[in-house]
């Protein structure tokens, strides 16, 4: 219900803003994109919903970002954003790599950054890493306590552990060598995702989300 109540007011400011009346409403087929779409239970939930619509389809938030970035045609992205995946279609064929999920997947996207920081800069307090700029400003959110640390990771998010990524690219770009074992290790992993999907056979990869940009410099040359 939260979700549904979500999806109600974006799509109801998009039709107040189009102007549309119950006419225009009742011809509408809607496709929504929604993250955790795959999790048992969650279609079916939706699907029992009722709506003003001439149809309705759901789909993953990957799918639908995936239909907009080659207008329907074949084709694949690779989502580098708190999360990670890499999908696509190739005639008629659904691709996928990776996303299942944060701490076991997710490889390359900023929750993954986030806590390979947090890793290192815990190693590092305690003697069995370098202290670099990078390490000693996460300790320092944490007031230089490991247990601080503990206590926070009982209850943090993948949201969480992404809201330290910025940092790590920053200490990264000004050649922190923590941070540039982090951001070359995540650029790694967008490599691969890429050259998987070409090897899946899609024609065109796009690279979305909101790391896509700080990580291009670090992708392999090709």
């Amino acid at each position: 219900e939260p979700a549904w109540a979500s999806v109600s007011r974006a799509f109801g400011a998009a039709i107040d803003e189009a102007g549309f009346g119950p006419a225009e409403i009742a011809r509408i087929r809607a496709g929504i994109g929604l993250a955790g779409i795959g999790r048992k239970g969650a279609l079916e939930a939706l699907k029992a919903i009722a709506h003003p619509f001439a149809s309705i389809a759901f789909v993953s938030d990957g799918v639908g970002a995936c239909l907009g970035a080659h207008s329907g045609q074949d084709g694949a992205i690779v989502i580098a954003g708190t999360g990670s995946i890499g999908l696509g279609f190739v005639d008629g064929r659904d691709l996928r790599v990776g996303g299942y999920g944060f701490p076991i997947s997710d490889e390359g996207s900023g929750a993954d950054l986030g806590l390979k920081a947090v890793r290192l800069a815990l190693r590092a307090h305690d003697g069995r890493y370098e202290r670099t700029a990078l390490l000693a400003e996460v300790m320092q959110r944490f007031k230089d306590d490991p247990m601080e640390a503990v206590a926070w990771m009982d209850r943090a998010s993948a949201t969480d552990y992404a809201a330290l990524a910025p940092m790590v690219i920053r200490h990264a770009d000004q050649g922190d060598a923590a941070g540039r074992r982090i951001v070359q290790s995540a650029a790694e992993q967008v490599d691969t995702f890429v050259r998987v999907l070409f090897d899946k056979g899609a024609p065109r990869v796009t690279l979305l989300g909101g790391l896509s940009s700080p990580l291009e410099p670090w992708l392999a040359p090709d």
